[in-house]
């Protein structure tokens, strides 16, 4: 017989020190969506243990119900979420690039390493993490949800494989141009100036959510191409640290406001530096963000914050 270990998610206490952020007629509740989840062996005779610390505890909540940030491992997370209970998953997964390589930053000769969290395991077994998350992803999205995985050549041709094996319908690819990306030092191949978004729904008999409206509007009146100029990130986005794949404020409004409304859960499992909830909280959306890292989710907690008190205060930008 298969037996299954079961994890039961204990309460946990919040941060108070700031008031509930004022959405008038949408309800901001309900960030709850982790529980029990079952880890059935292969063998159907060990149980893998799960770490029941990470669903039980958030590693900081603001103001109970706007957003949150856990300290936890990604999959082992989101196996713990509710089915269909997230608008817009937002992913920026590691790229499997720290290979020991040199790169240019700020016109200086850099290694290319990020952390143990980008060193790959090899082809079969980075394709086989990203089918797991992905999966999962695809589980907890609501019918008109939406996942949206941004990704270099490294990796997001193996995510896109991924995506179809699951079912996922895949809407855009998205080509977002950095206008000034730094050189190749090599002088051997093209500066790479574009990553690219995959924007896909849950399987391809759900309709999904996409203001279009919105997004002409803010095209000047035509129809928002998949071509996307946008600059990265600012200095005052960095202002408490930097994360080495950091996207920008503006890359992450536009997602934002095209595929959720005001009220809508965003989650994002790979939260690095905390943009996506950052610019969740100023739309006046609910957030997850989970992270391994501790240190990212020490800069996460402090821009979130801050994007809070710029709305209590009433100096939102």
């Amino acid at each position: 017989m298969t037996q299954t270990a079961v994890v039961r998610c204990e309460p946990y206490e919040t941060d108070e020190t700031l008031e509930t952020i004022s959405t008038e007629g949408i309800d901001m509740s309900n960030l709850d969506i982790f529980e029990a989840f079952s880890v059935e062996s292969a063998s159907g005779t060990e149980v893998r243990e799960a770490r029941a610390a990470y669903a039980a505890r958030p590693f900081f909540s603001f103001n109970a119900n706007r957003a949150r940030l856990y300290h936890a491992e990604a999959l082992e997370l989101l196996r713990c979420a509710r089915t269909e209970s997230v608008d817009v998953i937002f992913a920026d997964p590691p790229y499997f690039l720290s290979n020991n390589g040199v790169t240019c930053q700020s016109g200086r000769m850099v290694s290319v390493n990020k952390g143990q969290w980008d060193m790959s395991k090899g082809p079969a077994a980075d394709f086989e993490f990203n089918k797991a998350w992905l999966s999962e992803c695809q589980r907890i999205l609501k019918q008109d949800g939406t996942l949206w995985v941004s990704g270099t050549l490294h990796n997001i041709y193996a995510i896109g494989f991924a995506m179809q094996m699951l079912g996922y319908k895949i809407l855009n690819d998205i080509a977002w141009y950095k206008i000034n990306p730094p050189p190749n030092l090599s002088c051997r191949y093209f500066t790479h100036a574009t990553e690219t978004l995959l924007w896909a729904k849950k399987n391809d008999s759900v309709k999904h959510k996409f203001n279009y409206e919105l997004m002409k509007k803010e095209n000047q009146g035509r129809q928002m191409q998949s071509l996307w100029q946008i600059t990265p990130p600012k200095p005052r986005e960095k202002h408490y640290g930097k994360h080495p794949t950091q996207k920008p404020e503006d890359l992450l409004r536009r997602i934002i406001v095209a595929a959720s409304n005001p009220g809508d859960l965003i989650l994002d499992p790979f939260v690095g530096s905390g943009t996506t909830g950052v610019v969740s909280v100023r739309l006046g959306r609910r957030f997850i963000g989970i992270d391994a890292c501790e240190e990212y989710l020490n800069v996460a907690k402090s821009r979130i914050g801050d994007a809070i008190t710029e709305i209590l205060d009433g100096s939102g930008r």
